[in-house]
């Protein structure tokens, strides 16, 4: 899905992936033989014992980095099943919020263009979010999306800014609970 990410959501991003490089740094051997990272990774997560201070920060802000580069959703599962960290619920949530609020946007816009021609917002706008969104997450519904974002543009109601969230984090579970499975079934 091509979006535009503020630089407060970058921000946000980075810091979520400087959490899991510091969760990393405190992995054990016995953890670190089983993960799921490259021998890149594993190296600089072994880098980072015994400094202290400036240096360790450094450190950890350099496998943040190097997290950026890849893939994490592995990576995320991997620390949570370990150490039971809840990083990886952070994730969705944020991303479940970064999606509501493009769609929202997207919409308030084509609401505006609506004022300016003078004829009336309807719940079936063209977009370019909503059919990524349906390529990207599987089994949601177009019509309850539209629904939903009709309501809250139109009349402001928070209720319903709430609602599409509930609905687009139920859709990144769902595609999480997909991909595992898809997973599953290549490994059998």
């Amino acid at each position: 899905m091509a979006e535009l990410i503020s630089k407060s959501e970058q921000k946000r991003i980075y810091k979520q992936v400087e959490e899991l490089a510091k969760e990393l740094a405190d992995l054990t051997d016995k953890d670190l033989k089983k993960f799921p990272g490259g021998p890149v990774i594993h190296e600089e997560i072994l880098a980072t014992r015994g400094l202290k201070g400036g240096s360790k920060k450094r450190q950890i802000k350099y496998l943040a980095k190097l997290l950026r580069q890849g893939p994490l959703d592995e990576i995320y599962l991997y620390v949570t099943q370990r150490k039971g960290s809840s990083l990886h619920a952070k994730k969705q949530f944020h991303e479940a919020e970064r999606i509501r609020d493009t769609l929202i946007n997207e919409a308030m816009e084509a609401q505006q263009q609506c004022l300016f021609q003078q004829i009336p917002f309807e719940p079936n706008w063209t977009g370019k979010v909503i059919p990524q969104i349906l390529d990207d997450y599987p089994g949601t519904e177009e019509n309850e999306i539209r629904r939903v974002i009709y309501q809250y543009v139109v009349t402001r109601n928070k209720l319903h800014y709430r609602e599409l969230f509930r609905v687009m984090k139920a859709a990144v579970e769902l595609k999480e609970r997909l991909e595992k499975a898809r997973e599953g079934g290549d490994g059998a």
